[in-house]
């Protein structure tokens, strides 16, 4: 049984002793979203082997075959034949429409790729996706000489009408609240008459490794970029080479299966980790070894070992915000406080996580405070509750993982973590074998 069939509370399972598991992670979604992008303003055919195949990913391919690019899944192995170099060959006055679902990657990586065509193309997307902020972005999208129409609001529905051939230049963006507002330009930047020099104007600039994950991808595709300076990019205009491109496991998508080790003792392992990685989810042996754990990296696999006891730690996550639900729900299970910094900015993610997070670590007995850009999470005796997941696929896993420990836990719209790991049930319920469910 997958994720996505299941409609009702899902009983989180408990644990029934320590753990000796290999779980495959699936490919990384950021990964998967950025070849695709890449690979349809390429110059020839391009394959991603290993694909993520999930609800986010699945979004971008249609919105890239929306704007004339065809992608073909066989598999994992995905097929991508670009978008026309000519933006003539997609006249007309009708809008081409672009559900951007919850993805994020989707409304913010490709306004700047609608603004190479010369069709209105409408994005809109789920009633949470309404509310995430758009702004910079648009903005951005404007200053290359691209119509955008958000009716003020700077947020989804808006409609970006391009000139076709973009001339690009110097623009200036605020990326405090995500950096993939910077990502999303820099990816069409190269398919610019003049290539683009992207400076970043806010105060903060949170998650850079994702960052450093796209000029790396641009790079690999033979697209010259200097980031020497702070918090200033230049993209020299010129072709995106085609791609035959192995995708990396989603690291992120790993740290509830590793940290199930720590909680439950025993060992986890998860094969394909890269010696050398731009995800976030690259920080987890270094933050789960200080939580408690133990990690091995022998031959490509990664192994997690954990005692059962799970220690507290003060963190800044700036850096890797994806990964903190996963982590203060491991600290509620800790011997000693924890207090989470630098990650103000997961406020604007699928939800408000702070908050989420800390509405839920309370329903189930915990102790969780706000801070400015953060929280603290003091462990208290934990019991059962039916835990929201605010269509947000972290808060899902999150809860799983607390569930390993605390009987009774129950999961609304655990079919949610379909838009990263479709099967998230199956895999969970494999890497516990006799574990027993929690009570309905």
């Amino acid at each position: 049984m997958t994720a996505t069939h299941l409609d009702s509370p899902w009983p989180a399972p408990t644990g029934s002793g320590p753990l000796d598991a290999v779980v495959e992670v699936p490919g990384s979604k950021s990964l998967t979203n950025r070849y695709l992008v890449l690979a349809a303003l390429a110059e020839h055919r391009g394959v991603l082997r290993g694909a993520l195949a999930s609800r986010d990913t699945l979004h971008m391919a249609r919105a890239l075959e929306s704007l004339g690019a065809r992608v073909v899944q066989d598999g994992s192995d995905w097929t991508v034949e670009p978008m026309p170099a000519d933006a003539d060959l997609r006249p007309g006055d009708e809008p081409v429409e672009v559900d951007c679902g919850l993805a994020g990657t989707v409304m913010r990586f490709l306004p700047a790729v609608a603004a190479l065509t010369r069709r209105p193309v409408r994005f809109d997307g789920g009633p949470t996706a309404r509310v995430r902020p758009m702004g910079p972005v648009l903005d951005a999208v404007r200053a290359l000489g691209a119509r955008v129409d958000d009716g003020g609001r700077g947020t989804l529905p808006f409609t970006v009408t391009g000139p076709g051939r973009v001339r690009g230049g110097q623009v200036d963006v605020d990326a405090s609240v995500s950096s993939q507002f910077v990502s999303g330009l820099l990816l069409a930047g190269a398919r610019f008459d003049q290539g683009l020099l992207l400076r970043h104007t806010g105060p903060t600039l949170p998650s850079v490794p994702h960052i450093e994950m796209t000029v790396a991808v641009l790079r690999a595709a033979g697209v010259e970029v200097d980031d020497s300076r702070p918090y200033i990019w230049q993209v020299s205009p010129g072709p995106i080479a085609a791609r035959d491109v192995r995708v990396e496991p989603d690291l992120s998508n790993a740290a509830p299966f590793l940290c199930a080790a720590l909680v439950l003792g025993g060992s986890v392992s998860v094969p394909g980790w890269p010696t050398h990685t731009t995800q976030p989810g690259g920080l987890l042996p270094e933050l789960l070894t200080a939580m408690g754990g133990t990690a091995r990296l022998e031959d490509g696999v990664l192994t997690m070992t954990g005692t059962g006891e799970v220690r507290g730690i003060d963190v800044d996550l700036h850096e890797a915000g994806e990964i903190a639900p996963t982590i203060a729900a491991l600290a509620v299970l800790a011997d000693s406080p924890t207090r989470l910094r630098g990650i103000a900015h997961i406020r604007g993610h699928e939800t408000d996580r702070l908050a989420a997070l800390a509405t839920e670590i309370t329903r189930l007995g915990g102790q969780a405070e706000q801070t400015t850009d953060g929280l603290v999470i003091t462990p208290r005796l934990l019991h059962g509750a039916r835990v929201e997941t605010y269509h947000d696929h972290r808060m899902a896993t999150a809860a799983a993982l607390i569930g390993l420990k605390v009987p009774g836990v129950e999961v609304v719209d655990v079919g949610t973590t379909a838009k990263t790991l479709p099967d998230f049930v199956g895999m969970w319920t494999a890497m516990l074998g006799d574990a027993t469910p929690g009570p309905r």
